[in-house]
């Protein structure tokens, strides 16, 4: 990651755990100006004082509910004077065969991982126009691209983000408003843990199919600090600069 971060206004969502905290630190650490947002109160308390001369603004809000995003995208851009840059990070996952998934489970995960980060993208887009440009990152999966036995929830959503961030990139180029999604591999977060434990009936033959190749990635898979090369570079690259990128890749950089 570049110097281009230095200054840049962020605002990074599932900031308190995984693939989301990790960011937050490497871009701190880059020196750009950080709103934290995530659902866990308790969680975003403990960043407060995780990171030494630094400060990381927190905001608490539900991605799933539209007034609770937009209220705290307001407050992410009072707190940092303006918006450069999103990261959608925050996600769910669930492991369920289909005829045991209720739609209650079903609605959450696409409530979260896809509807999530549109109204996050909506409530930010008029600022990051005003700001004359920006970048938005949408944190998906490999498993958006490769399908995985019993997620079916959470390939579906995945795999929905990855079209709404292409869909989306053509709508915002006249902006100088760049939308990439990132699909990174396994990584050693919470989520990946809690999803390898929840996979039913160990001892189905399907199950060493339909999970998430754990003996490749058995004491291999990469800690989150790894795939938060996530760089939001300069704002003003030309229109045809803005795609939207897939990568499986275990550990990526991504430069806009």
């Amino acid at each position: 990651m570049s110097s281009a971060l230095a200054g840049r206004r962020i605002l990074i969502t599932g900031a308190a755990k995984g693939i989301g905290l990790a960011t937050v630190t490497r871009f701190l650490a880059e020196g750009a100006g950080v709103a934290a947002l995530d659902r866990d109160a308790q969680a975003l308390a403990g960043l407060r004082g995780r990171f030494e001369g630094a400060v990381v603004n927190t905001v608490q809000a539900d991605v799933a509910e539209p007034a609770s995003v937009a209220a705290a995208i307001a407050d992410c851009v009072a707190i940092l004077g303006g918006l450069d840059g999103v990261v959608n990070a925050a996600g769910i996952d669930l492991v369920a065969d289909i005829e045991a998934m209720e739609l209650a489970q079903w609605s959450r995960v696409l409530a979260v991982n896809l509807t999530g980060p549109m109204l996050v993208m909506r409530a930010a887009f008029p600022h990051l126009r005003a700001s004359g440009g920006g970048t938005i990152v949408n944190v998906s999966s490999g498993a958006g691209l490769s399908p995985l036995k019993h997620r079916t929830a959470y390939c579906a959503s995945k795999a929905g983000l990855q079209m709404a961030s292409k869909a989306l990139a053509m709508e915002a180029a006249e902006f100088g408003i760049r939308v990439n999604a990132i699909c990174p591999g396994a990584v050693e977060t919470d989520l990946f843990r809690s999803g390898i434990n929840a996979e039913p009936d160990p001892q189905a033959p399907q199950y060493e199919q339909g999970k998430w190749e754990v003996a490749e990635h058995q004491g291999q898979a990469p800690k989150p600090d790894s795939s938060a090369r996530i760089g939001i570079g300069s704002k003003r690259l030309p229109p045809h600069k803005n795609n939207s990128l897939h990568t499986k890749e275990r550990t990526f950089e991504l430069r806009m």
